[in-house]
């Protein structure tokens, strides 16, 4: 009975996202992006394919339209302050979740600091699209 509770305990931990959770201190740095496609809260944040944190929250910003995203970095990892941060998917359908490229200044990201450079999600939906729509055009183009 016991091990079957514990079993669940760890597939509800693995389904919410939370096995891998660390209880080490964070730092919050923004970012913002004009298309976060489908990343959710509690996304990972990793640089060099290791988990460096995690996204706390997304937000909207009406006045720019853009998504506001907190992420909370681990603090045994500092990133130089023109770090850059991209919107990447693991394989070819898998989640999606926030790569951190280091930059190259001396000084590094402190609490509450902007990641100014940031790469949207490429939206597998509007790639199909746009192969479609040029396609059309060339079919088109070929008849007249």
């Amino acid at each position: 009975m016991l091990i079957g509770v514990l079993a669940l305990g760890f597939l509800a931990l693995r389904a919410g996202n939370l096995s891998s959770a660390t209880f080490n201190k964070t730092y919050p740095v923004i970012t913002k992006f004009d298309n976060i496609g489908g990343l959710k809260v509690r996304a990972s944040v990793r640089s060099a394919g290791v988990v460096v944190g995690r996204v706390a929250s997304i937000n909207f910003d009406d006045k720019n339209f853009q998504a506001i995203v907190t992420l909370n970095m681990d603090q045994r990892y500092q990133f130089p302050e023109d770090s850059s941060a991209k919107i990447l998917t693991s394989g070819l359908l898998g989640e999606q979740y926030i790569g951190i490229e280091a930059g190259g200044a001396t000084k590094n990201l402190v609490a509450g600091d902007r990641i100014k450079l940031t790469q949207s999600a490429i939206v597998l939906e509007n790639l199909i699209s746009q192969f479609l729509y040029s396609k059309a055009a060339d079919v088109k183009d070929t008849e007249q």
